[in-house]
């Protein structure tokens, strides 16, 4: 049914690559061969092999034409039936008649060797298939088509037949999909919320609460074109730049009101007509630029994250792309479709800041502490400098990751045992180790694999024991039960001697096993220049994590400890029997090792043909030693006297990395700090004695990847950072200016190391792009406040009033007053924002959760930089240039 069926049936399906068949046995037609009678017909077993290559051939004949129709010639002759296998004839005449196959051979179907096994739920063996999506296809939309083709062919099913999916990745899709489109759309009513009640102008809050769905929507259309599906880190781009999205906007109201109400004071009466239009035109030309520059700064800031390669660029590449794009989308959208909807629709009296109570109370709170960081701006530089400093400690003790766990909800257990495991032994070690997971109540089906699948994409041995775990809703859990405690359940209840354990999340093991060869989260390649050395090294190496604080289980991968029979032929004895290599080593794979050697034709069915020894003739050596063989030059001699058979330790597999045979150490952690455990671990190695002088090794799994993506953002962020301070000299044409910015944008990650110390994160790559990402924002912050003060003191040097320190203060406090409720807007609005998804439990949380924690932790320290340390370092700058006569 699967090889078939259903393998065709799903096969079908678009973006399904291939339907893999895992457990149950292969039909194969047997010739299972007495070599006695051989011996007695004086049949050599190559004269049967190609006998049965030979009756197993079809041929075309042309076409002919009779009685005015063509007729197209076709030769029958596959192998169809046992009786046409038996009827084979080997080429042998005794007593003038034709020897046949089933004479020497009884001929029968049996299976054929197989190097999988599957067991479901603990109740027996079951044939499973795996269904391999085409690389860069839609995940959801392939497994939906693959339900909908199963719906349909389960009614040609026969009877007693049943199809139970034993894994299905779309349920952790929706789950995480829904979880975070729900706190996108919490996101954006939030933000919406926060516009009315600033702004306290219903038809200036519609115009940024407009401009955001309309950003998003842009942004996922450009997502869509672009081939981007929605997932965690897509969705999550646009949820962390939500509240920077509006603050474009947010501002050009700002302005636009300021204008208007200034054109009021002085003319007595609001602006209407062609005098509205052109007011509205002049506020958005003077802050559109610098609008347009600083959402662009924040959206290059995301350049190192598209710098990073192999797992974790596949990773945030969707993330960086959605956060750039919406980013965009919002700058363009601000000096295009904001000022046309401002002309249209802000119109009327506006409510000045000082009849707003919240911004009221915020202008009485700020006023004094921007006094002071005029009057003493060192005071306030060297505070700054204070609060750098303070973050020294937070950050040392912060731990350090790849990336957080992705709640998959479903768990894979993978143990080791050791090399040599026979087939039967295997099934029933993998039926016990089912039936101890299905026993705990909370586990729904389990789903157990030994071996490889029928697929290029498997290579696992029948030692490699995979089993899937299913878990009902937790609802249905025993109370107080939580998945740590499952897996301190699972661990105590698999207990059994010769397995070490690995518990992982499917996905997860998936990517690691892709990209390192590593079935758990961290390991160590081990190499050496020979398989004794390999064996010990590894061993040695793995005894010794054992005893590493923050070890659970060490456990190495067995490079020299499997069994074989070694049949070595005598090259002299074969000649001197008209033997070739060639011939004893197709006769051993053959005749010994069942290697088929044609195909049978049943319809589109097709099943392997197999002429070998009966199993008393090869299941030892002794027996071997003893198989009778009838030469080319008709003598007649047991297989003993013509090699060596013996048994020898030999490897289940032969690894080789870097042109070095290699092996691998696995290892689970209780430690969440990967790099401090390395440390550990190295300074355990250093001083071992007992490792070989020629072993060495090299950390895989998930410190590999960690350390390759901070290489990555060492050469990235400075680049950048140049690029970003090309773009603030472009803005400026200045120098101070632009590197005004440059120097505070490290002062603003000060709150979300905090932050980050006091959640107990630790850093991972999803951090190192929220601290990006807060990098992006404080720049973006740094920008606008620059220009809004620059421009105050340009007003009051163009109108003369620039004169000395005190009207250089006044026109620094005018700008920066000016700054309260547009940066009290979108710091809540960010706050807003972000602490849904910050808070979020679930699928994707923990990854979203690792790249927001930074950005909430900045909007705590990057608005008091800009309101207070910039306002007083860029007086300096320009008491400094009024001295010089450079104002």
């Amino acid at each position: 049914m699967q090889d078939w069926f259903l393998r065709f049936e799903l096969q079908r399906v678009p973006g399904v690559a291939e339907v893999a068949a895992v457990g149950g046995f292969v039909r194969q037609y047997e010739a299972v061969v007495d070599p006695l009678r051989l011996q007695a017909y004086g049949i050599g077993f190559n004269q049967l092999f190609s006998a049965v290559r030979a009756a197993n051939q079809e041929s075309g004949g042309a076409r002919i034409e009779m009685a005015e129709a063509e007729y197209v010639v076709r030769g029958i002759g596959y192998l169809r039936s046992l009786d046409d296998l038996g009827a084979v004839p080997t080429g042998v005449l005794k007593d003038g008649k034709a020897v046949l196959l089933r004479d020497v051979a009884e001929i029968r179907f049996g299976p054929a060797s197989r190097n999988g096994i599957a067991e479901l739920d603990g109740e027996g063996e079951a044939v499973g298939g795996i269904v391999v999506m085409r690389d860069g296809e839609n995940a959801k939309a392939v497994i939906d088509a693959v339900k909908t083709r199963l719906e349909q062919v389960r009614t040609r099913l026969p009877e007693g037949v049943e199809i139970v999916s034993v894994y299905d990745r779309s349920a952790l899709i929706e789950r995480a999909v829904q979880n975070l489109s729900g706190k996108l759309i919490e996101e954006m009513l939030l933000v919406s919320l926060v516009c009315v009640l600033f702004l306290w102008h219903l038809r200036s809050a519609l115009v940024a609460i407009i401009s955001l769905p309309l950003g998003v929507l842009i942004a996922l259309a450009i997502m869509h074109w672009q081939g981007l599906n929605a997932n965690i880190m897509s969705l999550g781009g646009i949820a962390i730049a939500i509240g920077v999205m509006v603050d474009a906007a947010v501002v050009m109201i700002e302005n636009a009101h300021a204008h208007l109400e200034r054109h009021a004071d002085e003319h007595g009466v609001a602006a209407t007509g062609a005098v509205h239009a052109r007011i509205i035109a002049t506020s958005a030309v003077e802050v559109g630029p610098a609008l347009f520059f600083s959402l662009l700064i924040t959206a290059l800031s995301f350049l190192p994250v598209f710098m990073l390669e192999a797992q974790e660029g596949r990773m945030f590449a969707p993330l960086a792309w959605t956060k750039t794009w919406a980013l965009t989308v919002a700058a363009l959208l601000s000096i295009s479709v904001v000022p046309v909807l401002i002309a249209l629709w802000v119109r009327g009296r506006f409510r000045n800041e000082s009849e707003h109570g919240l911004i009221r109370w915020l202008m009485v709170a700020y006023r004094p502490l921007l006094d002071v960081a005029l009057r003493r701006p060192m005071v306030v530089m060297t505070c700054a400098l204070l609060g750098l400093a303070s973050s020294v400690w937070p950050w040392s003790q912060i731990g350090s990751e790849f990336m957080p766990a992705l709640e998959e909800g479903d768990l894979l257990y993978m143990p080791t045992t050791l090399p040599g495991l026979s087939p039967s032994q295997a099934q029933a070690l993998l039926g016990r180790t089912d039936r101890i997971i299905k026993s705990v109540p909370e586990v729904a089906r389990v789903f157990g694999k030994a071996g490889r699948a029928e697929s290029a994409t498997d290579p696992a041995p029948l030692t490699m024991i995979e089993t899937l775990i299913q878990f009902k809703p937790e609802q249905e859990w025993r109370p107080g039960m939580t998945v740590a405690k499952l897996h301190e359940e699972l661990q105590a209840k698999l207990q059994l001697p010769g397995l070490a354990h690995a518990f992982v999340p499917p996905i997860l093991n998936r990517i690691n096993m892709q990209v390192s060869g590593v079935r758990t989260p961290l390991g160590l390649r081990v190499s050496a220049p020979d398989l004794q050395s390999l064996a010990h090294a590894s061993e040695q190496i793995a005894a010794l994590l054992a005893g590493v604080p923050g070890t659970r289980s060490a456990f190495a991968e067995r490079a020299a400890d499997a069994r074989e029979i070694q049949v070595i032929p005598d090259r002299a004895r074969l000649a001197q029997f008209g033997f070739s290599m060639q011939e004893a080593q197709a006769w051993l794979a053959a005749a010994v090792g069942g290697e088929a050697q044609t195909r049978a034709v049943e319809g589109r069915e097709r099943y392997p043909v197999s002429v070998r020894l009966a199993p008393e003739w090869r299941d030892s050596p002794e027996a071997l030693r003893t198989i009778p063989l009838v030469t080319p030059s008709g003598a007649q001699v047991p297989l003993g006297q013509l090699a060596d058979i013996r048994i020898v330790a030999a490897p289940p597999m032969i690894r080789s990395e870097d042109a070095q045979l290699s092996t691998y150490v696995f290892i689970e952690l209780d430690d969440t700090d990967l790099a401090a455990y390395v440390v550990r671990a190295e300074q355990a190695l250093a001083q071992s004695t007992n490792l070989p002088a020629a072993a060495q090794w090299h950390w895989v799994g998930s410190y590999e990847s960690m350390q390759r993506a901070g290489a990555r953002l060492r050469i990235a962020v400075p680049m950048t950072l140049l690029i970003v301070f090309a773009l603030l000299y472009a803005v400026f044409r200045r120098f101070g200016e632009a590197a005004l910015i440059m120097l505070t944008v490290p002062f603003a990650l000060v709150g979300g190391i905090w932050l980050l110390w006091a959640m107990d994160y630790a850093y991972s790559v999803a951090v190192a792009v929220g601290f990006i990402a807060l990098a992006g924002v404080a720049a973006e912050f740094g920008v606008v406040m620059l220009i809004t003060l620059d421009s105050a003191v340009r007003n009051a040097q163009q109108n003369g009033h620039l004169r000395d320190e005190a009207a250089l203060d006044a026109a620094l406090r005018e700008g920066a007053l000016r700054r309260v409720r547009p940066k009290a807007m979108t710091v809540v609005m960010i706050l807003a924002g972000l602490l849904p998804i910050l808070l979020a439990e679930g699928a994707g949380a923990a990854t979203m959760s690792r790249i927001t924690a930074p950005m909430l932790g900045g909007m705590l320290s990057a608005p008091l930089l800009s309101m207070l340390v910039l306002p007083a370092i860029h007086k300096r700058l320009w008491l400094w240039r009024m001295q010089r006569g450079e104002a």
